[in-house]
């Protein structure tokens, strides 16, 4: 007589991520000018306007850039829920959840969230930094 064991795995609701309101962005900037002075530095840092809730831009290294939509991926549609960059200037933080993201890659560290900051393509040419999406 066999035994039939039927093994069944929890039915755990997967955590969905709110969408984040697509916006076109397609700009260019120059991070060795006065404007963008704090992009003149490695591990230097903006923010400027665009996609859904600002662009925050980070600078890797001598030639490599990130740049990240502000709006925090934990609950994007919620206001003031626009990451910030902390003391560290290394890390940002979400002031509505509390959500902590690692500027490098956007990958979060703390809080809620369990979803990366959303990133922007970026091409820099020496020159000019192009951001698009």
């Amino acid at each position: 007589m066999g035994i039939l064991f039927f093994l069944s795995a929890s039915c755990k609701k997967e955590e969905q991520q709110t969408e984040i309101p697509y916006m076109v962005v397609n700009f260019s900037l120059n991070p060795n000018g006065t404007q963008y002075i704090h992009l003149n530095a490695v591990n230097g840092w903006e923010t400027v306007y665009g996609g859904y809730n600002g662009i925050l831009i980070f600078r890797i290294s001598v030639n490599e850039f990130v740049a990240y939509e502000r709006a925090c991926p934990y609950d994007p549609l919620i206001t003031g829920a626009q990451v910030k960059v902390e003391d560290s200037e290394i890390t940002c933080v979400c002031p509505i959840c509390g959500s902590k993201f690692i500027m490098t890659d956007g990958t979060p560290f703390e809080g809620p969230s369990h979803f990366p900051l959303k990133q922007y393509q970026t091409m820099y040419d020496g020159n000019l930094l192009y951001i698009t999406n």
